[in-house]
């Protein structure tokens, strides 16, 4: 059972919209769209529905930030429930690519965070071992996976006093694509002492599990502390789940190697007829390597453009991905829906296009296509009922809403901010009047342009000015956003400068001055939708107010000044009713999932090759970013050398 834990209770209309869309479910209604405003407490909503309905849930958020800060949230309300996170785990990605033209091939690049695979392991064995699992999860869930049956079935159960021989553990774990490490205990390896088996399982942050051995028997299991050595807790049972999510049983895996071997030979006598002489050449070189290194080693660099053999699928047909690791009943809520489901529609065609240079000049098997996000089509087979939150809901979830639940009542009695209209000549020096008020009040200052190089700028004349500035927009890494987010609440810096990324999801009640430039732009960033959503940042604070630069009012401007007028008017209108005068939202600052920096703490605990590996790392992605012409990342590379220096140099001065 979900246990929602919170002082709180429904107010406002909260209680009308989670019986309406829990009567929706119960009802067998498909699709339900909340349309709650900015500031209604429809997370909580949404934490309220998850409680009644009790049904293993998915959360998709449009960007990884939305998605931690919800996951956060989440696990506020249900801190004893699993509440997993799940987003792409890579730091740095460069897909593989062919451009003809110039003949240039572009091998496959990344980095991979360790901590967010983690939790991405976390989260499919949570759905293994449970229902009352939430999983939060940016649109990287509608990515191929590999068979939830092959990883669930090859799990190793383990439990007290059953008879097992040592050894045939370890071969149990060799085969999870676990590796024996008696010297660096790191996650996904195992150690061995005598009787003793201690494994680091692939979910897990700073636990792991010792295995005591009396003969054939397992004697007893026990939890514990990695750093210690401290034992934790005695368990009965515990599975150690695969190690990699595409992982697949030996004897399967031999079928299946055979079966791309005769799939090549095909492709390869396809271009040979076709006097593709080259492309025949280097089809079999790099499949007969491919197969090598996955009968040997169990893995090879793309493996992930053959999982089609290994999960018996045949062609065409669509990938398994996270939604295939949940039960037929579970529940799907699409936050911001008007974002996420246009991102979930356009996945497939961008993969496509580029899947088909590799398959036509001999570089994939066509295999490589069936590696690939799902078609929308098949995302909407796969989820049997959905319901959309978002406060400017798209026309999609509209059309298709068996069932419309709006929720504009905040509880806080907080209503819309006023949004004046100022003209666009001197916008820059107004701004900085502007600012300057609302520093003295101690508030803090949003300013949305249009183009990143805008930010860039306008962040540069405000530093020069002395204003304690930064920006934010799609280069910026992702946890790094979300240490801009928190440094502009704690007070590290008053004015975040961004573009879109500024919109959506993002709780901060200590700004009470939201400025948007251009405002009369017409275009995605400034449709009446998307002005909507920038005001909706200045609606947590009852003294904020909005700023449009603007020569004319457009057509978006005007909706949006519309509906925000009526929300104003029906919130008024309640507040005089129940007698409750506004009150600013104060909500403590917290680290939204620290997933990937290292703190100083954890560098002094490195080794000096660590650290230096580290800095290896770090000069690899920054020359390869330079070579690319990326000089923006390459700067990004270089400072967090400088700065991995001179703490390795603070540490050895100590």
């Amino acid at each position: 059972m979900f246990e929602l834990v919170s002082k709180f209770q429904p107010c406002g209309d909260q209680e009308q919209a989670i019986t309406k869309l829990v009567e929706g479910l119960n009802d067998g209604l498909r699709t339900q769209v909340l349309k709650g405003v900015t500031g209604s407490g429809k997370t909580f909503t949404m934490a309220n529905i998850i409680k009644r309905a009790n049904r293993p849930t998915l959360v998709i958020a449009h960007n990884k930030t939305l998605a931690a800060q919800l996951c956060n949230e989440f696990r506020e309300f249900f801190p004893n429930n699993r509440v997993e996170y799940f987003v792409s785990y890579y730091d740095y990605y460069q897909p593989e690519a062919y451009i003809p033209q110039s003949d240039t091939y572009i091998e496959k690049d990344l980095s991979i965070n360790d901590e967010i695979d983690r939790l991405r392991n976390s989260a499919t064995s949570a759905l293994c071992e449970g229902r009352d699992v939430i999983v939060v999860a940016s649109v990287s869930c509608i990515y191929g996976l590999g068979a939830p049956m092959e990883y669930f079935s090859m799990a190793i159960s383990l439990r007290e006093g059953m008879t097992l021989d040592r050894d045939a553990l370890l071969d149990q774990l060799v085969e999870l694509q676990y590796v024996r490490n008696d010297m660096a205990f790191e996650r996904a390896t195992f150690r061995v002492n005598g009787d003793i088996v201690e494994i680091y399982p692939v979910q897990e942050d700073k636990k792991g599990i010792r295995v005591e051995f009396f003969g054939d028997e397992v004697e007893a299991i026990k939890e514990f502390e990695i750093v210690t050595g401290k034992t934790l807790n005695v368990l009965k049972h515990v599975n150690i789940f695969p190690a990699s999510h595409y992982v697949v049983q030996k004897d399967k895996r031999e079928e299946a190697l055979e079966r791309i071997h005769n799939d090549m030979l095909l492709q390869v006598e396809a271009f040979q007829k076709e006097e593709k002489f080259i492309e025949a050449q280097r089809i079999k070189e790099r499949t007969s390597y491919d197969i090598e290194m996955i009968r040997e080693m169990g893995y090879c660099s793309g493996i992930e453009n053959y999982s089609r053999y290994f999960d018996g699928r045949d062609v065409g047909q669509a990938p398994y991905t996270l939604l295939d690791f949940f039960p037929e009943d579970f529940l799907v809520l699409i936050d911001e829906s008007h974002m996420t489901l246009p991102q979930i529609h356009a996945m497939y065609r961008g993969d496509l296009s580029r899947k088909t240079n590799l398959v036509n000049y001999g570089f994939r098997l066509p295999s490589a296509y069936d590696n690939r996000p799902l078609k929308y089509e098949e995302f909407d087979e796969r989820v049997h009922q959905m319901i959309c939150v978002s406060a400017t809901p798209g026309p999609q979830e509209m059309q298709e809403a068996g069932q419309v639940v709006e929720q504009v009542i905040r509880p806080t009695g907080l209503v819309d901010p006023i949004v004046e209209i100022h003209k666009i000549a001197g916008q820059i020096d107004d701004l900085m009047e502007n600012i300057n008020i609302q520093l003295e009040k101690k508030g803090r200052v949003l300013v949305t342009t249009l183009t990143k190089v805008m930010a860039e700028d306008l962040t540069d004349y405000l530093k020069e000015r002395h204003y304690k500035v930064k920006y934010m927009h799609s280069d910026v890494d992702t946890l790094e956003r979300v240490e801009l987010v928190n440094g502009l609440r704690r007070g590290d810096f008053d004015i975040l400068v961004g573009i879109n990324l500024l919109r959506e999801g993002l709780d901060m009640p200590e700004v009470t001055l939201v400025a948007i430039l251009d405002a009369d732009k017409e275009g995605f960033l400034r449709s009446d939708t998307a002005l909507i959503q920038t005001i909706g940042r200045a609606a947590r604070n009852a003294d904020a107010k909005v700023i449009m630069y603007a020569d004319v009012i457009t057509d978006s401007m005007k909706r949006a000044l519309d509906e925000t007028s009526r929300r104003r008017e029906l919130q008024m209108a309640y507040n005089k009713e129940h007698g409750i005068i506004p009150k600013t939202i104060i909500k403590e600052v917290k680290n939204t999932l620290e997933i990937a920096k290292k703190s100083n703490k954890e560098i002094s605990s490195m080794s000096k090759k660590d650290i230096q590996r580290e800095l290896d790392r770090l000069k690899s992605s920054m020359k390869l970013a330079a070579a690319n012409l990326d000089f923006e990342m390459a700067i990004h590379y270089r400072d967090e050398i400088s700065k991995l220096k001179e703490i390795a140099k603070e540490l050895r001065n100590e």
